[in-house]
């Protein structure tokens, strides 16, 4: 199956809190918390993309970007792949979701991190957490 990649922002504002997302997934039947995330458009650049989803659903601007992995979500099933960042130092602006996208903006104090693990159910939102907590280790 044909996929678009998708960009993950394991984003921290210039306060030092992580920003998450959480948001109803069908699916899944729930309600996930989730890093801010989105597929890329053809022809966009990946780092271009993160930018653009982080401030849609949180409104966070600027900061300092770098680019943490890419993986493969289900080689076995799809092509998809999510391409992580990890920005910080985040001022804050208004969201502008798109239609339909109802989003509560959940934040964690960086030092909370490793304790509320198992509040998180989504791969790519794991992934991406884990990669920070050990790089920053």
């Amino acid at each position: 199956m044909l996929r678009p990649d998708v960009v993950a922002i394991v984003a921290f504002d210039k306060d030092g809190l992580l920003t998450l997302v959480r948001q109803f997934r069908p699916p899944a039947r729930r309600e996930l918390l989730e890093l801010p995330a989105g597929r890329i458009e053809v022809g966009e650049d990946p780092l271009e993309t993160a930018r653009r989803e982080l401030a849609e659903e949180t409104g966070l601007r600027g900061g300092s970007w770098r680019h943490l992995r890419t993986f493969w979500t289900t080689p076995g099933f799809c092509r998809e792949r999510v391409h992580l960042y990890v920005a910080e130092g985040l001022e804050p602006g208004e969201p502008d979701p798109d239609d339909g996208e109802e989003l509560e903006i959940v934040r964690w104090p960086a030092g909370e991190i490793g304790q509320r693990l198992g509040e998180l159910a989504d791969g790519k939102t794991l992934v991406g957490v884990l990669l920070y907590l050990r790089d920053s280790a």
